[in-house]
């Protein structure tokens, strides 16, 4: 067997369809298990299943979800349980930048907007997820794993992001609470803080900051996605089984610069 097999499991990956998640997505293909990938693009859905077909020894199937529609992600889950019979990991992954405002000029539209898709987003999948593991460990099969995309941001300051910022920490929140609470099912759930990493909302950003984050960053230099797809592995694997309620960051030192 190999160390990191993930043959027979199945992770689901929200927001799996371009970035981080999909990144991440590719590594579990690779490693074997069945994935599933919940997000908004029907276009970059069929994009995402067509890439992780050709990667992976098991299937890969992608739902139209929004994460702020907690009846869509009741559905999407029941869909993926029924095409793969159980659901392993949980990858939330699903989020926006916020607003991009000063704190004098936020609006209660942009602030709940922003909470909504990254924090009670992740809550919302977490919730119906669960209720699969739960029901599992009650009929013997206990264990899961679930895995935030969190943000260095939610430890750290940044100009005109508060909202993100507080929807990160609040996200951090909800793993240490989600460990401490699902731990009797063999459930562990953890958060990772990541940096700077090169991707479709970065490169909307004034070039000027990616320059000024490769200067601040120890390693010099941005995240790679290649690198996601160990990380996701590991912890996909049972080789992650004692780490739980942590909140990893994953920024090349950016946290302690």
């Amino acid at each position: 067997m190999e160390l990191f097999d993930l043959s027979g499991q199945t992770a689901l990956v929200t927001g799996g369809n371009g970035g981080l998640g999909l990144a991440m997505a590719r590594g579990l293909a690779k490693a074997g298990a069945n994935v599933a990938i919940l997000a908004r693009d029907a276009g970059k859905n069929a994009a995402a299943v067509d890439e992780l077909a050709r990667l992976g020894r098991g299937e890969a199937l992608a739902l139209t979800c929004d994460v702020a529609e907690d009846a869509a992600i009741e559905d999407a889950v029941g869909k993926v349980v029924a095409t793969f019979g159980r659901i392993d990991t949980c990858f939330a992954n699903a989020g926006i930048s916020g607003a991009g405002v000063g704190i004098p000029d936020i609006t209660p539209e942009g602030w709940d907007h922003t909470l909504t898709i990254n924090t009670r987003g992740a809550a919302l999948v977490y919730k119906h997820v669960t209720r699969h593991m739960i029901a599992r460990a009650k009929e013997g099969d206990a264990g899961g794993k679930l895995v935030a995309t969190s943000s260095g941001q939610s430890i750290m300051g940044v100009n005109r992001s508060s909202d993100y910022a507080a929807s990160k920490a609040a996200l951090n929140g909800l793993t240490r609470a989600a460990a401490f609470e699902l731990a009797r099912y063999r459930i562990t759930a953890n958060a990772l803080l990541f940096g700077f990493y090169e991707t479709d909302i970065t490169a909307k950003a004034d070039p000027r900051f990616a320059e000024w984050m490769s200067r601040r960053i120890p390693l010099r230099r941005p995240g790679d996605h290649a690198g996601l797809e160990g990380l996701a592995v590991f912890f996909a694997s049972p080789h992650s089984d004692y780490i739980t309620g942590q909140c990893l960051p994953v920024d090349g030192g950016l946290s302690i610069s």
